[in-house]
């Protein structure tokens, strides 16, 4: 009777069981419809009840699915840091639980992370690493994506033939997949155009365009859109470019982010037809939406776990040692408990033939006890002396850490305001030039009069010397410090190893002192001179290391 209890109890459960994990599964499927949806709220809702019954049940399978998707919701909703954290936690039941399925899916979802902060370096690496899992399981759909994904990496950093290269790849296979399609013959038009081959790019987008009309190619038709406009503007035609444009700001289904590209297409669009109050409205709109997007994004988690990830990929590596090392304790512990198995058999039969013997081992086992545990109790306390000194070390790097996130926060304050300050000192260049070719002005004793304060205004440095002052506060010693060891450094050497230092490009900082490119770089070889730096010296990390 009992034996028929038991088994109905077994039944009962085993049938919970599947009805529960079915429900999971159900739930799931409903989270990424609401996801699809944009209905975050009911989709995140959904997502946490099937995290916490697959995380109480050991539901691994499910418990990485809900939390890959959490951190779905949260790369739609722009909030990058919680993203990333999310998906770090998927990572890590990815490795220990799952297979290089799962492993790849949230590699390359991280790897999207890093592109959309423009961190296309650490982005390539993620993406390929997804990609070798994608290949070693032939699965194909999946080599397509992750080879677009490369392409677009290798197009950011102006790789243009790895980029061609992975495009070859992708278009053959995800030629039955039409949105992945898209993507593809999206990113090798923007191959096409960094290479000046505008004519087939405008071929295929001209194709394209008709065919991303539908809600799910918003972000396709967008990309398309600011392509062609591109390509308008190279064929001096502003006025098709600025139509292109504004059909993305006139679509209501467009993200912030597109619109935001938009601003910025239509100020340069305005600039080449010197239409500078039109210029200067869509550029404040540029920072008004730059700025709404800051607020979204949580940037300074997405650092922190961006490192809590690097941090994850080292211990990975020693995970195979730390293997073998449990392997060897378990053949140790075997063989202690054998030889203790041996120990205990002697005293028995020591027992059996000699009663005062049997006292002596007692006496004997009681005393080796005692040493066992007054060993035991040094070693609890040298443990405990070990993890004291382990939160002192970790709170140390923690705050030093903190301190580095201040700074560079601080820094890109200071970089915001010098390209703004460069920015609007340009748009008034231009303004006083084209005034100053007026013969209507030139003979207006008042107007002439302004123009000149105006040009007086732009030759005060007080601003640029502000900048510098927060910079030194910032950057304590540093600029002290490269005027003792290189003190045949001039002040406007000094302001263009600042501008290095927060890691402007040779763009930005020729814009911030008002020279070309070339110009920029000559500067740089210059100064490296000056500093007695080799050729292959990087100049930002060697004075990152100073």
């Amino acid at each position: 009777m009992k034996s028929i209890f038991t088994l109905i109890f077994i039944i009962q459960t085993t049938l919970i069981y599947a009805q529960t994990k079915e429900k999971c599964d159900s739930l799931l499927v409903e989270a990424v419809n609401a996801q699809n949806r944009k209905d975050f709220e009911h989709s995140l809702e959904l997502l946490v009840k099937v995290k916490n019954v697959a995380q109480q049940n050991s539901w691994y399978k499910q418990q990485f699915l809900a939390i890959n998707n959490i951190g779905a919701n949260y790369y739609l909703m722009l909030d990058y840091g919680e993203a990333l954290d999310n998906y770090l936690d998927a990572y890590k039941i990815a490795l220990k639980e799952l297979s290089a399925k799962e492993e790849m899916i949230v590699l390359n979802n991280i790897a999207i992370l890093y592109s959309k902060e423009k961190q296309y370096k650490k982005a390539e690496e993620y993406f390929e690493k997804a990609y070798e899992i994608a290949v070693e399981k032939q699965d194909s759909l999946k080599i397509g994506l992750y080879a677009i994904n490369l392409a677009n990496a290798a197009n950011e950093q102006n790789k243009l033939n790895i980029s061609v290269k992975y495009t070859n790849i992708a278009l053959p296979l995800l030629q039955d997949y039409f949105p992945f399609l898209v993507m593809a013959k999206i990113g090798q038009v923007n191959n096409l155009i960094k290479k000046n081959q505008y004519t087939e790019a405008k071929i295929i987008l001209d194709d394209l365009l008709p065919k991303v009309r539908t809600q799910e190619f918003v972000e396709a038709r967008s990309s398309i859109l600011i392509q062609l406009a591109k390509i308008a503007e190279h064929e001096n035609n502003s006025d098709l470019g600025i139509k292109y444009v504004q059909q993305i700001l006139n679509d209501k289904e467009m993200s912030l982010e597109n619109k935001m590209n938009a601003f910025d297409m239509m100020t340069q669009l305005y600039q080449t037809q010197k239409k500078y109050d039109l210029a200067f409205n869509y550029k404040d709109s540029v920072i008004w939406a730059n700025d709404s997007l800051n607020k979204i994004k949580n940037g300074q988690l997405f650092e922190n776990s961006r490192i809590k990830f690097e941090l994850q990929n080292n211990q990975q590596k020693l995970a195979e040692s730390k293997n073998q090392l449990a392997k060897e304790r378990k053949f140790l512990y075997v063989a202690i408990i054998i030889f203790v198995l041996i120990i205990l058999l002697i005293i028995w039969a020591v027992r059996n033939q000699s009663i005062k013997l049997n006292q002596r081992k007692i006496i004997a086992e009681r005393n080796e006890q005692i040493i066992q545990l007054e060993l035991d109790q040094e070693k609890s306390k040298k443990l405990i002396l070990e993890q004291e000194l382990k939160e002192k070390n970790a709170l140390t790097l923690l705050n030093e850490e903190r301190l580095k996130n201040e700074i560079d926060s601080k820094n890109k304050q200071l970089t915001t305001k010098a390209l703004s300050i460069s920015t609007r000192n340009h748009l008034i260049e231009d303004i006083i030039a084209h005034l100053s070719k007026s013969n209507e002005i030139r003979e207006n004793i008042t107007l002439q009069k302004r123009i000149n304060e105006l040009k007086n205004h732009l030759k005060k440095d007080s601003e640029w010397n502000d900048f510098f002052t927060h910079f030194e506060e910032v950057n304590q010693g540093f600029l002290k410090q490269l005027q003792e060891q290189f003190p045949e450094l001039n002040s406007n050497d000094l302001r263009f190893l600042s501008y290095v230092y927060m890691n402007l490009s040779v763009k930005e900082i020729s814009s911030l002192f008002n020279i070309t490119v070339e110009a920029t770089r000559k500067r740089k070889e210059r100064i490296s001179k000056k500093m007695n730096l080799a050729a292959d010296i990087d100049l930002y990390h060697y004075l990152s290391n100073i």
